[in-house]
């Protein structure tokens, strides 16, 4: 298994290398300048020097070799900041938004509490509910519980956030007046009341998300159980005698769960870049609105940091995922 995991962490680096260089080259073509963000009172020789400083007028490829040495950069006095490398235009060690003029490091740990209590707190309460939903609606396929099931899912598949979202805005802060329509980025958690108030204006948004992740993993976790119910070691373990119980939850969960180990480690990344268009929707100042901010700023540094971090989330958690294939099932073996 460790010889797996670092023949894995290996070959990881030239993947990363590649998406990097990728994104990379899709922003050069990317139509937008992050000078058109500069008021036009300011004279034509400033904004020259302004994009020298921000080494706009240097080739693609130097540009990027560039970003890629400030990610790299090891140097052990900056090893809290070694994401972030140093700076185009200044003497710090970091990379500098082009939107904010502000380390992009400061930017990413102001919206990360954000996104992880809406998001996190949507995956948490979606896996919570998507296994059991789906063990029960395989085990009694066809009933009225599956099929009901089967109906809520098709809904949560069928209908996307931007629409769900205002929908909930409409009836539960609009119509009954229950729950705040906008997520209030300032609010201090410091008192059981002030809890209370944190978790009023995380429902919807939370129940927006979690309707889709639940809808996804209930459906696999469904499909991937009756495959494995009518596999013949099931057959055996009843024909030994074993519980109803243990062959549900000992034998066939554990085989079950591999394909559903799978989507869940390609979404868990999902945490941390955040939902684009729910956020957008509760104004909910995540990472997801920060990344589309800066890609209609043109701000290449915020975007590339992001989605690089995203990249690497992704290639770790699919290592997570080989690794754990190893647990469930105990027929995988790496060495």
């Amino acid at each position: 298994m460790l010889t797996f995991t670092i023949r894995r962490l290996i070959l990881s680096i030239p993947t990363l290398l590649f998406i990097s260089f990728a994104v990379f080259m899709l922003l050069q073509l990317a139509p937008g300048d992050p000078m058109s963000q500069v008021p036009l009172t300011v004279p034509p020789e400033v904004k020259q020097k302004m994009r020298e400083a921000l080494g706009l007028g240097q080739p693609p490829l130097v540009q990027y070799w560039k970003w890629l040495v400030q990610v790299c950069w090891l140097e052990p006095k900056v090893f809290v900041d070694w994401v972030f490398g140093t700076s185009f235009y200044q003497g710090e060690l970091r990379v500098i938004s082009w939107q904010t003029r502000g380390p992009v490091m400061d930017l990413i740990l102001q919206r990360m509490p954000q996104t992880m209590w809406v998001v996190g707190m949507a995956y948490l309460v979606a896996i919570l509910i998507a296994i059991p939903v789906g063990i029960y609606s395989a085990y009694r396929h066809y009933s009225t519980f599956d099929q009901v099931g089967t109906f809520v899912t098709m809904v949560g598949f069928s209908i996307p956030p931007f629409f769900t979202g205002p929908l909930m805005i409409v009836i539960f802060s609009v119509w009954l007046g229950w729950l705040p329509s906008i997520y209030d980025t300032t609010h201090v958690v410091d008192s059981w009341s002030a809890l209370m108030t944190q978790l009023a204006q995380m429902a919807m948004p939370v129940m927006v998300l979690a309707l889709q992740i639940t809808a996804k993993l209930s459906r696999y976790m469904r499909a991937s159980m009756l495959d494995n119910m009518g596999q013949d070691y099931v057959r055996t373990a009843r024909a030994k005698g074993m519980s109803e119980k243990t062959v549900v939850m000992k034998h066939v969960l554990r085989n079950s769960m591999i394909p559903v180990i799978t989507v869940i480690a390609l979404d868990l990344p999902a945490i941390f870049s955040g939902a684009i268009i729910t956020e957008r929707v509760f104004k909910v100042n995540g990472l997801g609105d920060l990344l589309i901010g800066a890609l209609f700023a043109s701000d290449m540094p915020t975007v590339m940091t992001v989605t690089f971090i995203f990249a690497v989330l992704i290639v770790l958690f699919n290592l997570l995922a080989d690794v754990l294939y190893g647990v469930f099932d105990p027929r995988i073996r790496y060495d």
